[in-house]
């Protein structure tokens, strides 16, 4: 019987630098879930690559002195080095400078042009040099890229654009049919409420500013808009032609299964690509889903802050299934991961070394004491041994039910789960005590059997995950793989067979005080310097002087927020609820890209209470909750420094 395909894809990482933790998770996460695919029987194909072209690389290629083509050819190929040194078992690495792609790309942009869904004209706007895209004003957050939070600059130019409205109606149609398309449920709430149902403007698809790209071939003064030319890899990877060409893969692999990417760029996948794809007369990708971000303890990773931390370091002290555990097993469904040097200690002492590795240290180890290394089943049950076997032959299945949802680090808690079942049932038999008595010896081998049985069965689902320690453990056993199939009967690996004479260390344990001084040593904190104290101040434009009289006419108080909530229909806005003396106000705040809501209950503020009331995004806010702001955008409450009642007067 012919197996089931299963497309699946991660965004291609983009060549302005090196990947750290966070863009790697990514792949790391594909590449578990493209695994356990495998595993379940479907004929897999998995596609990853980078993103080479746009302004940012051509002046970063100009900062450091050679050509465009030079410099991605170098941070593509690093990303590809970090992806085979965390074992991702891909099976196409595409680069969007490959001759094939860049063929395909001027075709569907002379196709698209052709049908009237692109047309000339000129585009007049904010624009982001990060994110090579152009905003309106009221699309800007605070002045600033809604996507990335950086200032934007206005820009004119002549510029084809692509008619989006023209297949809006049907996309939302898909959307509202296709209840699985978007995943999380979280993030197709934002793409309908923020930009499909308040009406999608035409997009400009081509630029002139800029030479580092794909031309137009018939107007080559023009560049295709790099998220045109990036998110056609999704088919020119795999033999789509415009000219009805296609290869006999494409026709086999499309649509996608799955299009794995991080929530900044959803926008991008859930609006943009399906249209692109309408226009190509080419049916949807089955589901898009945007992971949260794996964030450094102190925020999002950034090289201006000094937090980034990179895969290849951590595997240079952890070993690269550990990595691959920390950045699977911490991140939540829907929110945003931590990572931290010190975090990661914790987990490999407690999960790796204690829960798993001692596991397997013990088991085989007792084997040999007590029987030479053989493993034989003997037959002599008791109930607890029941209990057991119910217990690890129910974990396949809720895996894979776990796995189905692409909630992989609750998959990954079941499979410890069970190791931690195993650990308990060393407890409760106590082999230590049977070998004692000579007239319990075959309980001694039966318990014995049924740990390393049990062991094989975890460490075969362990595979999707942690793919080397699968290896390792199983080669230790003397053990072979289980296919999901076999593992709905327990009691398959052979009596008689023998486990290694010594085993082998899974996971040593770590001192956490002598890996953060050799973390110091990789990263020396940054010196306070006079010049960088400098550096760290904003200019402001100044604002024409006022009165003293002026100034006492506003009320500054502290508030105590006592609730807060998201406003809907607003990506950017939080609503809190603010105790005042003992009155309670209501304060709508554009904050959300900053703070939480939960995060917010409880904080003390410094707000303007005599503002009049307006209404925000149809919510009225009786008042103004005051911030800092620094030159990134980043925002910060005011909070008084020391204990005050809600109400005090700021003077």
């Amino acid at each position: 019987m012919e197996k089931q395909k299963y497309y699946i894809t991660t965004a291609i990482a983009y060549t302005s630098g090196k990947p750290h933790i966070g863009n790697t998770y990514e792949v790391v996460l594909a590449d578990a879930i493209a695994r356990y695919k495998r595993q379940q029987g479907y004929d897999v194909f998995f596609q990853t690559g980078t993103d080479e072209h746009g302004q940012k690389i051509e002046l970063k290629a100009e900062e450091a002195g050679i050509t465009p083509k030079e410099f991605v050819d170098n941070v593509s190929g690093e990303i590809k080095r970090i992806w085979d040194l965390m074992n991702t078992s891909y099976d196409k690495f595409i680069r969007t400078t490959d001759e094939d792609h860049e063929k395909q790309v001027k075709k569907i942009f002379k196709k698209m042009y052709a049908k009237g869904d692109i047309y000339k004209g000129h585009y007049e706007g904010m624009y982001c040099t990060p994110c090579e895209s152009f905003f309106t004003e009221s699309q800007l957050v605070d002045g600033k890229c809604p996507d990335c939070g950086r200032p934007c600059v206005p820009a004119k130019e002549e510029a084809y654009f692509f008619k989006m409205s023209k297949y809006a109606d049907r996309l939302i149609d898909y959307i509202n049919t296709h209840p699985d398309f978007i995943q999380p449920e979280s993030r197709k709430n934002e793409m309908m409420n923020n930009f499909l149902l308040p009406g999608l403007q035409d997009l400009c698809v081509s630029r002139t500013s800029f030479k580092w790209g794909i031309p137009v071939d018939f107007d080559p003064k023009h560049v295709v808009y790099v998220w045109l030319d990036a998110l056609t890899n999704y088919i020119t990877g795999i033999g789509y032609d415009c000219d009805g060409e296609s290869s006999e893969q494409f026709k086999k692999l499309w649509p996608a299964d799955l299009h794995l990417i991080g929530k900044d760029i959803i926008r991008f996948h859930t609006i943009y690509w399906p249209i692109f794809l309408m226009s190509l007369d080419l049916p949807l990708p089955k589901q898009v889903f945007g992971h949260p971000w794996l964030l450094q303890g102190d925020g999002k990773m950034s090289k201006s802050k000094g937090n980034v931390i990179y895969a290849d370091e951590l595997v240079d002290f952890f070993g690269v299934d550990a990595v691959r555990y920390f950045v699977l097993h911490e991140m939540p469904f829907e929110n945003d991961g931590v990572i931290t040097w010190e975090l990661m200690v914790e987990r490999l002492n407690s999960e790796l070394a204690n829960t798993l590795g001692n596991l397997v240290n013990r088991t085989i180890s007792m084997s040999n004491k007590y029987f030479g290394g053989v493993v034989e089943n003997k037959g002599v049950a008791e109930p607890v041994d029941d209990d057991l076997k119910s217990f690890v032959l129910e974990v396949p299945d809720k895996v894979s039910a776990k796995m189905d949802k692409l909630r992989v680090a609750d998959a990954m808690t079941e499979v410890f789960t069970l190791f931690k079942r195993l650990n308990k049932y060393i407890d409760e038999t106590m082999p230590w005590a049977l070998a004692k008595e000579e007239d319990k010896k075959d309980r001694l081998a039966t318990v014995l059997y049924n740990l390393v049985e049990g062991i094989t069965i975890g460490a075969s689902l362990l595979e999707a995950f942690m793919p080397e320690t699968t290896e390792r453990i199983l080669s230790q056993l003397n053990a072979e793989k289980r296919s999901l199939e076999s593992m709905k009967e327990f009691g398959v690996y052979p009596s008689g067979n023998k486990v290694v004479e010594k085993p082998e260390i899974l996971f040593a344990r770590l001192d956490l005080k002598e890996v953060m001084e050799k973390v110091n040593e990789l990263h020396p904190p940054k010196k306070e310097e006079p010049e960088e104290k400098e550096e760290d101040v904003i200019d402001l434009e100044a604002k024409p002087e006022i009165t003293f009289d002026d100034f006492t006419k506003l009320q500054f108080q502290v508030g105590e927020i006592i609730s807060c909530e998201p406003v809907k229909k607003s990506k950017k806005l939080l609503c809190s609820q603010v105790k005042i003396g003992s009155q309670v106000r209501q304060i709508v705040s554009g904050i959300k890209a900053h703070y939480s809501a939960e995060e917010m209950v409880g904080k003390k503020v410094m707000v303007v209470t005599n503002l009049k009331p307006a209404k925000l995004a149809g919510v009225l806010s009786e008042g103004m909750i005051l911030c800092a702001e620094d030159a990134e955008g980043n925002l910060s409450l005011m909070v008084p420094e020391k204990k005050m009642p809600a109400g005090a007067e700021i003077c």
